[in-house]
């Protein structure tokens, strides 16, 4: 080796050596090598050299007592951490020191040295713990169990940190060794955890302290937290806490359940619920271990919940629904949600009340004034406790429709007749209550009730009747309404239902046409009067009937009719008052009556009656119109709103008014009685029809067909209810008439009768 090879090394230690390369020396520690050699190697001089390094020869050897000598520095190192002493060494040197042994195949010994030491310690610690374990309370001996543990974790990181070279080639190498950390845990496990007497003071310490915080009370929720995690760390949190700790808390809240749900009233009692759900989500959070979390909230909301669904809808849901309780009614649905069960047992109560408020606003007469409005408001209600308390949830959603259309149709064509007179008077002109935005959106809401409705039949008929008077008398509000209205029927039930009604416009419609051309026709013939007469030509299929009426017309109007014929309906009568000349657009029987004060100045009710031959319901308010309504052109003796007998009439010679055109509105005749249940028979006279018809069909379709069967069909096709014996009538009456036969060998079955 040339001479400007050589280097030299020392190292550090009790013993100080220097040695050359090439020659023999003490490496760290004192561990003997046999030196390796480097050669420079040159082609040319003045060429850069190169240096070859050779492997040692031989394997390097221990000195003698190397492996006790190091042991005894390790082991002094471990006890120094364990007695929180300094330690005498430098840590990379003890680290070295494990590596030099564990090259030298040292590592198993090395290991078992380890663990016996480790061993002793952990049984003098639990040694010293035990003797005060009767003596101290409950938290000071759980304060002394974590620092016992939070001594040992310490410990243990600085052990593995001198032996990591150990843990990361040995032990890693054989599966069967625990880690150093592991080992250490195992002998604390071992040694203190697994004694009876500290386990079980340890886990009734623990559980003590969360049964007081349950309370109410403030505990150390660190120190619950270092000690739960000792025990998931140490692999006996399940077997030895958390088993223990579910029942104590079944036990509790089953209890709890119990007796709050006989103390409080349901509002309080959901929110105490909801209250001891976050409250044990926060315990998870803070100091459990993470699996607990299934279990825990499983048992709460078990106990408090799941064992009171039905007595907690029973106590109070009808009054969280009367008092439209949102935000309670929202939190039983977000517990309910949580559970079992819970919301089929919340459909189930919330169809049984949806049914019962809705049949006491249908079934009592007393309340048929505002049943409309009331089963409109009760929509919105529950329209909105579903948007929000129930999440939109569609089975809450065709739940309450199929509770509506049950209890709506608990009375037979009542509601149907109700709900068209409420769509009369909110079309009928005079009705300032709502904006045309308001009005659609209210007709919308209609016809959301009017689908509920078996009876769409008596609707149509008593709607008919009403759109009649409004078109006739020239009451409606909104044209625009009207046509909207119809649009909606008609796409909810086809054109066949509004095909009348639409007809009803047409004629309105092409009467104002005939009428202009009528106008321009009289203009060019030379009639004395001012008379100004309209006349609206009607289909009769299209329009309700009406009873004819004779009265006596005076000889102005009997010229119009020779140019009109026997159509009259309305007109419009040029009159005069001090104030000067006004036009009033008047009814007929107005014209008539106004027309005799051309003759005189005062008549009597019965004059008038005698005169003009009008029939005396129909006369009375006609004169109510014009002698008690706004525009007073008749004067009456004595005043009072009501017509009675004796009363006597004059022109009011004060009448003013500051427009020039005066529309005087006849008063409407209340429906009667009598009237509703012509209305009524006709529909179902009507129904008679429709039966008859779909049986014909049906049975020329099949030609033979079953009782039962019939029946069936005949179901699918009609659009109303009917009865079994209602059918079995028409069935009768059919066979009466030869359209269908019994079977001669089977009475319960029919022929067709071509």
């Amino acid at each position: 080796m040339a001479e400007d090879s050589s280097s030299t090394a020392s190292c550090s230690g009790k013993n100080k050596n220097t040695f050359l390369a090439g020659g023999v020396g003490h490496h760290a520690n004192g561990l003997t090598k046999s030196a390796g050699s480097a050669t420079f190697t040159s082609s040319k001089p003045g060429a850069a050299k190169k240096l070859v390094i050779k492997n040692f020869k031989e394997k390097p050897k221990l000195p003698e007592n190397y492996t006790q000598e190091t042991w005894q520095k390790l082991k002094e190192a471990v006890e120094a951490i364990q007695n929180s002493t300094s330690i005498q060494y430098n840590l990379e040197e003890l680290y070295q020191a494990v590596e030099n042994l564990c090259s030298h195949k040292i590592s198993a010994k090395l290991y078992k040295q380890l663990r016996l030491v480790c061993e002793d310690h952990i049984k003098c610690v639990f040694f010293l713990n035990t003797i005060f374990t009767d003596a101290l309370d409950n938290v000071l001996f759980l304060k002394k169990i974590d620092k016992c543990w939070q001594d040992h974790c310490r410990q243990m990181i600085m052990i593995r940190s001198i032996f990591l070279f150990l843990d990361r080639t040995y032990v890693l190498q054989n599966s069967m060794l625990p880690s150093i950390w592991d080992m250490g845990l195992e002998l604390f496990r071992f040694y203190i955890i697994s004694d009876q007497k500290v386990q079980s003071k340890t886990i009734s310490g623990i559980l003590l302290l969360i049964e007081k915080e349950r309370n109410g009370e403030t505990v150390d929720r660190s120190l619950l937290r270092s000690l739960l995690s000792m025990l998931s760390d140490l692999q006996i949190y399940q077997d030895s806490f958390e088993q223990r700790f579910l029942e104590e808390t079944n036990q509790l809240y089953a209890a709890e359940g119990q007796r709050l749900m006989q103390e409080r009233e349901v509002p309080e009692y959901l929110h105490h619920v909801n209250k001891r759900l976050e409250e044990e989500a926060d315990r998870v959070i803070t100091y459990l271990d993470q699996s607990t979390q299934k279990p825990l909230i499983a048992t709460v909301e078990k106990q408090l919940l799941g064992e009171h669904l039905t007595a907690t809808l029973q106590k109070g849901l009808n009054n969280l629904l009367d008092e439209n309780r949102i935000a309670d009614l929202s939190l039983l649905y977000q517990l309910f949600s949580r559970v079992r069960g819970g919301v089929q047992a919340l459909l189930q109560h919330w169809i049984e009340y949806i049914k019962a408020f809705g049949s006491t606003i249908v079934i009592n007469p007393e309340k048929d004034k505002t049943m409309v409005q009331e089963l409109l408001d009760f929509k919105d209600k529950v329209d909105y406790i579903i948007d929000v308390c129930f999440m939109k949830n569609e089975k809450f959603v065709n739940a309450m429709k199929e509770a509506f259309e049950t209890f709506i149709n608990k009375r037979p064509n009542k509601p149907a007749e109700l709900i068209a007179k409420y769509v009369d008077s909110k079309l009928r002109a005079g009705n300032k209550e709502a904006t045309d935005e308001e009005l659609e959106k209210m007709l919308d809401k209609i016809m959301i009730i009017f689908r509920f409705i078996y009876g769409k039949d008596v609707f149509e008929a008593f709607y008919k009747k009403d759109l009649a008077k409004r078109l006739l008398v020239g009451k409606s509000a909104s044209v625009d309404a009207e046509k909207s209205m119809l649009s909606k029927l008609k796409h909810e039930c086809g054109a066949a239902f509004t095909s009348k009604l639409e007809g009803m416009f047409k004629d309105m419609e092409l009467s104002k046409d005939i009428m202009v051309q009528f106008k321009q026709y009289m203009q060019c013939q030379n009639i004395p009067g001012n008379i100004e007469l309209t006349v609206n030509i009607l289909t009769m299929g299209y329009w309700p009937t009406y009873v004819p009426m004779e009265v006596h017309l005076p000889p102005e109007v009997n010229l119009w009719c020779v140019f009109v014929g026997n159509f009259r309906r309305f007109s419009k009568l040029s009159t005069w008052a001090n104030t000067g000349k006004k036009e009033l657009q008047v009814s007929l029987f107005q014209t008539l009556v106004l027309l005799m004060f051309n003759e005189g100045e005062e008549f009597s009710l019965e004059e008038i009656k005698l005169a003009t031959g009008i029939e005396d319901s129909e006369l009375r308010r006609t004169l109510q119109s014009l002698a008690c309504g706004k525009a007073r052109v008749l004067t009456k003796a004595p005043k009072s709103k009501e017509i009675e007998d004796g009363d006597k009439f004059s022109c009011n010679d004060d009448f003013k008014h500051k427009l020039f055109r005066i529309k005087i509105n006849q008063i409407q005749m209340k429906e009667t009685v009598e009237e509703q249940a012509s209305t009524t028979e006709r529909v179902f006279q009507d129904r008679q029809y429709q039966i008859d018809a779909a049986i014909v069909r049906i049975m020329k379709m099949r030609k033979t067909l079953s009782h039962n069967l019939l029946l069936s069909e005949v179901y699918n096709q009609l659009k109303f209810p009917v009865k079994p014996a209602d059918l079995k009538k028409r069935i009768e009456s059919l066979i009466d008439r030869d359209y269908m036969e019994r079977d001669k060998e089977n009475p319960n079955q029919y022929n067709y009768v071509a």
